[in-house]
């Protein structure tokens, strides 16, 4: 599909598309979904039945089934043909990383693979480096991984110690230094390795083997969870790195790494989709066996409460994971036209979308969790014991809000990015902030007489967005280039413009549903949940950055106008949860 109409990252703040410009899941072509049901045979066949081997730390096994994974064609999505891949659409990239996010610490394996073990080479190196590693990391042939994290750097990556140095017959980079939590490190035969060349203040990257002397792989590390991924710390004595495995150029190392973090943060987002509907099927069902009190436990209206909240916000993350994908596709589409590379178009294209990425990334990290405790709670007692599946997506599910840098950091991302983004004139925030701020005594709701359903949504998101400019506005004239420091705050406008994204990405998927063949009554029951929650997470988080940044003189001011644009009907959420719950219940798995 194409977009006819494409917003630049973080734009959805100040200007709107229709939901005929926006790309949703029940639009997947027979393709996508033979590829989707292909990945779903795999888990049941490879996976499933040897996660209990696997978690106990058989390496040999998680290399196997990758390998098997690799004989099928799916660790070759993403790769052009000429490299041996298939070239699939970011959209069928981010399908394949939804249905593989089911199969627990796999998915962490594959998707390490797939993504930062393998594209930093396919986006950066040169033909000759893409036909020597692309095409068997693509089959499987080699296993991959990335090494960026250390012992003294992790959020801060680029002070990092791990150092290169030219050898005096100009051949090799000697590399010296550690790597820490390093996922395939026990069985990768290779490495994007990131290191400071002589006394750079900036990060270099290089493909390294794993059979080069020098290069030695610690035990796997006990972790709390994914345990049948293999975790471990990787050093490197004197290796000996030939001057052609420098990827990209000199001290262009920090700009992949946030590249490809940018990459990782958007397949997160999708993976979690997937863990997340497993734990739903895993829930319902049993929900649907266990009686107490005489009556099945899926029949309380308290459960129904939980079920139908996990459904909600799985479905409206999975909105925004596929609204951003199809925007990247098109980019794509764009700027390879205008350069002739795929590789660096491509991640151009993933990079441009910065803010929805981090916006993904918390978003649906926060979602599973929430999803998987809950997961928890309807089993009760049985919930905590190892012999069940849920127990298993619990402890898995908390890396993800570590994984791809902190939530925390992107949180600020989030705010950061936009606002630099704006300041560069790619759209008019400050102006749109601006005129909001001089007109505060004069804002409304802006309800207007017989508003269709849609009509109202739209119009109380388009409130949300004036709410969040409003807070950006005085944050930045109270703090001036101090708003850096003041985290919290920061924190606030985030919180903000995540669930106004989701919220609008939920609303345009449920409107072009409903212009089609689809029953909307029970997306319609979603997307009335959603904004109601919406405005109230909008209302308590414009008011904790009001009281930061307001004066004794525009505090009651800026809090009136956020009470008027945080106004929503009032929604009987209690019938719209249960009649989300109850088709959960009957269809007995998650069908929406």
């Amino acid at each position: 599909m194409e977009n006819n109409k494409l917003l630049k990252s973080g734009e959805f703040l100040v200007n709107e598309i229709e939901s005929k410009d926006i790309f949703i899941p029940e639009e997947f072509n027979e393709e996508q979904k033979m590829i989707a049901k292909t990945c779903n045979d795999f888990l049941e066949a490879e996976i499933y039945p040897n996660l209990e081997k696997v978690e106990k730390g058989d390496r040999d096994l998680m290399k196997t089934m990758l390998k098997k994974a690799g004989e099928l064609g799916l660790l070759g999505v993403s790769i052009p043909e000429e490299f041996g891949g298939f070239g699939q659409s970011f959209v069928t990239q981010m399908l394949v990383a939804e249905k593989t996010g089911a199969g627990y610490s796999f998915s962490v394996a594959y998707m390490a693979h797939c993504g930062i073990g393998t594209l930093p080479i396919m986006y950066y190196g040169n033909k000759d480096q893409r036909e020597r590693y692309v095409t068997k990391l693509a089959s499987g042939e080699f296993i991959g991984a990335y090494c960026l994290t250390e012992p003294g750097a992790g959020s801060d990556a680029n002070s990092g110690k791990t150092n290169a140095i030219l050898s005096e017959d100009g051949k090799n980079y000697i590399l010296n230094g550690q790597k820490m939590w390093i996922t395939n490190a026990g069985f990768a035969d290779t490495l994007v390795v990131f290191a400071k060349i002589n006394t750079d203040r900036v990060l270099s990257a290089f493909i390294v083997e794993c059979k080069y002397p020098g290069v030695v792989v610690g035990p796997d590390e006990h972790k709390m969870g994914i345990k049948g991924s293999s975790t471990a710390q990787i050093y490197f004595n004197d290796v000996k790195v030939p001057v052609e495995n420098l990827l990209g150029k000199r001290g262009e190392g920090f700009r992949i790494a946030l590249s490809i973090l940018h990459m990782g943060r958007l397949k997160l987002g999708a993976n979690v989709i997937g863990a997340g509907k497993k734990a739903i099927n895993d829930t319902v069902k049993y929900a649907n066996e266990r009686k107490q009190f005489g009556v099945l436990i899926s029949s309380f209206g308290a459960l129904k409460h939980k079920m139908a909240e996990q459904v909600i916000r799985l479905f409206a993350s999975e909105s925004a994971v596929y609204r951003v994908s199809s925007d990247i596709d098109s980019l794509m589409k764009k700027l390879t036209a205008d350069c002739g590379d795929y590789g660096r178009a491509t991640i151009e294209a993933i990079s441009h979308y910065a803010v929805e990425a981090a916006i993904l990334k918390v978003v649906g990290s926060e979602m599973l969790d929430f999803v998987v405790d809950e997961a928890v709670q309807i089993y009760g007692g049985m919930g905590y014991s190892a012999e069940m599946a849920v127990e298993r997506g619990y402890r898995d599910s908390r890396i993800n809000r570590i994984f791809e840098g902190t939530n925390e950091i992107n949180r600020l991302l989030v705010v950061d990015t936009a606002m630099k983004r704006a300041m560069k004139g790619e759209f008019d925030l400050f102006g749109e902030a601006e005129k909001l701020y001089s007109g505060l005594n004069n804002i409304t709701s802006n309800k207007t007489e017989g508003e269709g359903f849609f009509e109202e949504k739209s119009r109380c998101i388009k409130n949300f967005k004036k709410a969040i400019l409003i807070c950006i506005h005085g944050a930045s004239k109270c703090f001036g280039k101090g708003l850096i420091n003041e985290q919290e705050v920061l924190n606030n406008i985030a919180e903000m413009m995540m669930e106004t994204y989701v919220s609008e990405s939920l609303a345009l998927r449920v409107e072009k549903m409903s212009a089609g063949s689809l029953n909307g009554s029970l997306y319609k029951d979603m997307l009335d949940v959603n904004v109601f929650d919406t405005a109230g997470i909008v209302r308590k988080s414009a008011l904790e950055a009001i009281g930061a940044f307001s004066t004794p003189e525009s505090c009651q001011i800026l809090i009136n106008a956020i009470e008027n644009l945080s106004k929503v009907e009032c929604v009987n959420v209690k019938d719209a949860r249960r009649r989300i719950a109850d088709k959960l219940i009957e269809d007995n798995s998650y069908k929406f």
